[in-house]
């Protein structure tokens, strides 16, 4: 005859009687189910987790034995039976649910422990169509529902990630589990159970045919702060899939946004020939390209070496040694790269709090997401790069092969620039960048104004710009300054004033075609 748990009503804690067990990740099981039987618990299980437990010599109640009903369709359905579910939905304070389970013998289940086939990695896998959507989970998602659902009664383990929580507790209260306890377990299952759905809502709307947006992260972090000391800040993600932290203190919300911008700055340059930046605010302070890191790092630091105080750091190679010493007597936040040399590793440790990240070699998203009024913006990643390939010619003087390198150069970076943006460049060397102003004008004078500041001289360097000219004023301003070509998108109604300025002066300027705002 099926033991009831007649818990009083009086009382929210509940003592676990049976448990029904159906896992993809056995590991940490084993101590969970040894315990479970020190206590007496009647264990229900199926496949391949039955035989897992038939193994530790655990006497273990087949599912089928319960339901009177093998599992079918290659195992696509064992747990979806009434017996099954009526045994975890019951309310076991409502006399009318306790008799029906005493009228169909249905028994009554107190914990369901669950792990999900793996649906996410396999995506990750590269696997095909086939092999995924057979790794959509039925019966286990199933039971989560339900089992959360009824928490007042039944306590839900979710994922192998909360294995070890729940042994403690199963340990520590000897099989007994309060209301908070459930309720606590049922929150971590409903966060299981709506990730996987978005999962797979995102797999098979990959076209965006449906303009629905699913976003899930279950990895959270509490930062110390905001943008600001009176703000709550929270990162969402998993940043060991991108970085190695090697040292320092915990990053924060401006370190983060920071560094973002660093690694989407750089990867325009991903091997190609050494090159080193500093950041401030998102914007590049100072940049170069060299034949050696060392010489990158100190010409990038010459570009402004008054805002690269606090700055982020970010190299496209290794960071040896004599890049390190150079480093090492600059205060920075954090410092970015592919590695570091064993040498290089031991100077910049030097500084305790000093974060030292390995960019490890990803792809990064393929769209952006940021809040906007009561909702979202959403769009696909500006990953178009411009290239000499895709240049016209707009003026009778044509760049020459290396003012054409220093265009391609200043627009990379003008890209990852907040708008309105001008970037001066020369001999693959920022030498100012005009950042975030509401006139092209002003943007242009900002950059003018410092790289004089920083004695550049700019007679022979280069100007993009993130957007067309609608008048010619910035190409006159930019010839009385000494720059000899410009790179900018074209497209405006008035281009022929601009080109005829060009045409008068002797300048050369190149039309890409594509604007490059950032906001």
């Amino acid at each position: 005859m099926q033991t009831y748990n007649n818990t009083s009503k009086m009382s929210n804690n509940k003592t676990i009687k049976s448990a029904l067990i159906s896992v993809f990740s056995k590991d940490g099981l084993e101590p969970i189910v040894r315990e479970l039987n020190n206590q007496n618990v009647t264990i229900y299980s199926t496949g391949g987790t039955e035989k897992f437990i038939k193994d530790l010599g655990i006497n273990v109640v087949p599912v089928e034995e319960v339901t009177s009903y093998p599992s079918i369709l290659g195992g696509r359905v064992k747990t979806l039976h009434p017996k099954v579910f009526g045994g975890i939905l019951n309310r076991q304070n409502n006399d009318s649910d306790v008799a029906e389970l005493v009228d169909f013998d249905i028994p009554q289940i107190d914990l369901v422990i669950v792990d999900l086939y793996p649906f996410e990695k396999t995506v990750a896998s590269g696997a095909s169509n086939q092999d995924i959507i057979e790794k959509i989970d039925i019966g286990g998602i199933s039971l989560i529902r339900a089992a959360a659902k009824n928490y007042a009664d039944v306590v839900c383990v979710s994922s192998v990630e909360d294995y070890a929580e729940f042994l403690e507790l199963l340990q520590s209260k000897n099989g007994e589990t309060s209301e908070a306890d459930r309720k606590r377990f049922a929150a971590k299952a409903f966060n299981v159970s709506s990730h996987y759905d978005s999962a797979i809502f995102n797999y098979f709307n990959s076209d965006h045919e449906i303009a629905s947006l699913k976003i899930s992260e279950t990895n959270g972090q509490v930062l110390r702060y905001g943008e600001n000391p009176h703000q709550r800040g929270f990162f969402f993600g998993n940043f060991d899939d991108i970085f190695t932290k090697l040292h320092g203190k915990e990053l924060s919300y401006n370190n983060l946004l920071d560094v973002d911008a660093a690694v989407t700055l750089m990867n325009e340059f991903k091997g190609e020939s050494p090159a080193f930046a500093i950041l401030k605010h998102n914007n590049a302070c100072g940049f170069a390209q060299r034949d050696t890191i060392h010489q990158a790092y100190v010409d990038a630091l010459a570009g402004d070496p008054v805002s690269a105080f606090g700055g982020i750091l970010i190299a496209n190679t290794e960071i040896d040694e004599a890049t390190a010493n150079e480093i090492h007597s600059l205060f920075c936040e954090v410092v970015i790269a592919p590695s570091f040399s064993e040498k290089a590793l031991e100077i910049l440790k030097g500084k305790k709090n000093r974060i030292l990240l390995i960019l490890k070699d990803i792809d990064l998203p393929k769209t952006t997401v940021r809040s906007c009024l009561n909702g979202v913006l959403v769009q696909d990643r500006d990953n178009k790069t411009d290239s000499i390939e895709n240049l016209s010619y707009a003026t009778n003087n044509k760049p020459t092969e290396s003012e054409l390198e220093d265009l391609i150069f200043a627009s990379k970076i003008c890209k990852h620039t907040k708008s309105n943006t001008i970037v001066l460049a020369k001999n693959k060397q920022l030498c100012a960048s005009g950042t975030g102003q509401t006139s092209r004008v002003d943007a242009l004078n900002q950059a003018i104004h410092k790289a004089q500041s920083f004695n550049f001289d700019l007679k022979g360097a280069v100007m993009a710009s993130d957007a067309f000219f609608p008048f010619p004023d910035c190409v006159e301003i930019a010839n009385h300054a000494g720059i000899m070509a410009v790179i900018q998108p074209g497209g405006s109604i008035k281009d022929q004033l601009s080109i005829d300025y060009c045409n008068d002066n002797n300048l050369a300027m190149v039309f890409t075609g594509t604007r490059h705002f950032k906001h």
